[in-house]
C-alpha cells in the first residue's frame, strides 16, 4: 500500500505499509509486524499475533496441576525449567506445602543454568542478527555444555518437565556438582571472549547506542520487565524484591543501565551472566542432604480461592494466576507472559528510526514467540 502526502507544497512524502514477518528471520518466530514507513524510517509498528496461538491457558482448565507443569514448557521454552517452577510454587503455597531444602537450591541452580542457557542463544543471535556470523557459533559452543547438563539430569535438552509439584521428578545426576563446577570455570573464561568479540566492536557499539531508547518512566508506563526495564533503570528483578525457593539465601547485584537504549539492554544480560553464575557458586557446594519431592496426593486439588505466584525468567516477570473452585482443576488460569508486555513498547522505541535499528532493537527484547501467542 501506498499513501502520499505533500510537503510545503515542494517535496513529496511517501508512506508504505509493509509487512516484516510472519516469516522473517529477525522476528525469531511467526510474528507479523505491519510497518509504516517513509523511505527507510519508521512511522509505526503493529505487531500482528496469533500465529502460534494454542489456547494453553483453556487447555489447564481441563488438566490436573500436574499436567498444567508440561504445558509451561511450550510458552518460553528458553526459559522451560523456570516455567515449569512458577506454576508448582503456586500450588505448593496454595497447598502450604514444606518444601526440602534440597529442592529448592537444586530449583535455584538449574534456574540460573538455563537463564544463562537463555542469554548464551540470545547472545549468539543478537549478533547475527546485526551481521556478527560467529557469535552463534560461540554461544551455541557453551549452551550446549548446559544441556548436556540437564540431559544427564533429567533426560531433556530444552523441554525439561523436571519440576513437579512438590519437588523434582528425580534427584541430581552423581555427576551434577563436577559438571556444573566444570561449566561455570569455562564460561567465566567465555564471558570476556564475547566482550572481545562484539561487546567492544565499533560497528556493533554503532549500531545499538542511541538506537531504541525506552525511559524509565516509559518503560513503566508499558509494564515491560525483565531486562528490557532494567536496561531503562527500572529496578524489577522479582529474584531480589520477591524471592523464592533458594534466591533468599544468596547475595547477588541487581543489573542495571540507566541509557535505555539497545546497548544498555544488551549490557545488562552480559552482566546477569556473571550474577548467575555467582549464584550458582555460592549453592553448589551447599546442596543440602535430603528428600528431593514431598508426597503428595495422587489427584491434587486446591483449596477454593485465588493464587498468584510470580518468578523471574530469562525475558522477566512471569506470573501465574489461578482461580480454584476446589476440584482437581482450576478454574480459570491465567499466565502474565513477559513477552507480551515488552513487545508492546517496540513500536514507541523503534518509531523514528530506520528498519536497520529495528532489528538491532527487537533483538534485545529477546523474543520468544509462543511464550507471547500462548
Amino acid at each position: 500500500m501506498q499513501e502520499t502526502t505533500t510537503i510545503n507544497n515542494n517535496f513529496k512524502s511517501e508512506e508504505y505499509f509493509i509487512n516484516m514477518g510472519p516469516q522473517h528471520p529477525a522476528t525469531h518466530g511467526v510474528l507479523r509486524l505491519l510497518l509504516t514507513i517513509d523511505g527507510e524510517i519508521i512511522k509505526k509498528v503493529e505487531p500482528d499475533l496469533g500465529y502460534i496461538h494454542r489456547s494453553i491457558e483453556k487447555m489447564c482448565e481441563r488438566d490436573s496441576y500436574q499436567q498444567i507443569v508440561h504445558l509451561t514448557d511450550r510458552m518460553d521454552y528458553l526459559s522451560s525449567h523456570i516455567n515449569n517452577e512458577a506454576v508448582c510454587l503456586t500450588v505448593e503455597n496454595a497447598l502450604q506445602l514444606e518444601i526440602p531444602e534440597r529442592v529448592q537450591v537444586i530449583r535455584t541452580i538449574i534456574g540460573e543454568l538455563t537463564r544463562i542457557a537463555s542469554h548464551c542463544l540470545w547472545w549468539g543471535v543478537m549478533g547475527m542478527d546485526v551481521g556478527a556470523l560467529t557469535t552463534y557459533f560461540y554461544g551455541f559452543r557453551d549452551r550446549e555444555m548446559i544441556n548436556d547438563i540437564f540431559e544427564e539430569t533429567c533426560g531433556a535438552r530444552l523441554t525439561m518437565n523436571y519440576n513437579v509439584p512438590g519437588g523434582l521428578m528425580w534427584d541430581i545426576h552423581e555427576n551434577f556438582v563436577k559438571r556444573v563446577k566444570d561449566f561455570v570455570a569455562h564460561f567465566k573464561t567465555k564471558i570476556p571472549e564475547y566482550d572481545r568479540l562484539l561487546t567492544g566492536n565499533v560497528i556493533f557499539q554503532k549500531r545499538t547506542k542511541g538506537v531504541g531508547i525506552l525511559t524509565k518512566e516509559d518503560a513503566i508506563s508499558f509494564g515491560v520487565s525483565g531486562p528490557v526495564g532494567r536496561g531503562s533503570g527500572f529496578s524489577c528483578d522479582v529474584r531480589k524484591y520477591h524471592p523464592y525457593s533458594a534466591l533468599d539465601k544468596v547475595t547477588f547485584n541487581e543489573a542495571l543501565r540507566t541509557e535505555g537504549d539497545t546497548f544498555a539492554r544488551y549490557s545488562v544480560r552480559i552482566q546477569e551472566m556473571w550474577e548467575s553464575l555467582s549464584i550458582i557458586e555460592q549453592l553448589i557446594d551447599n546442596i543440602p542432604e535430603g528428600e528431593f519431592r514431598v508426597k503428595t496426593n495422587a489427584v491434587i486439588k486446591l483449596p477454593k480461592g485465588e493464587f498468584y505466584q510470580k518468578v523471574e525468567t530469562a525475558r522477566g516477570e512471569l506470573g501465574v494466576y489461578v482461580i480454584s473452585t476446589g476440584t482437581k482443576n482450576p478454574y480459570r488460569l491465567k499466565f502474565r507472559s513477559p513477552g507480551f508486555s515488552n513487545l508492546s513498547a517496540l513500536s514507541h522505541m523503534a518509531t523514528g528510526g530506520k528498519i536497520g535499528d529495528l532489528v538491532a532493537t527487537m533483538a534485545t527484547l529477546d523474543l520468544v514467540i509462543p511464550d507471547i501467542d500462548r
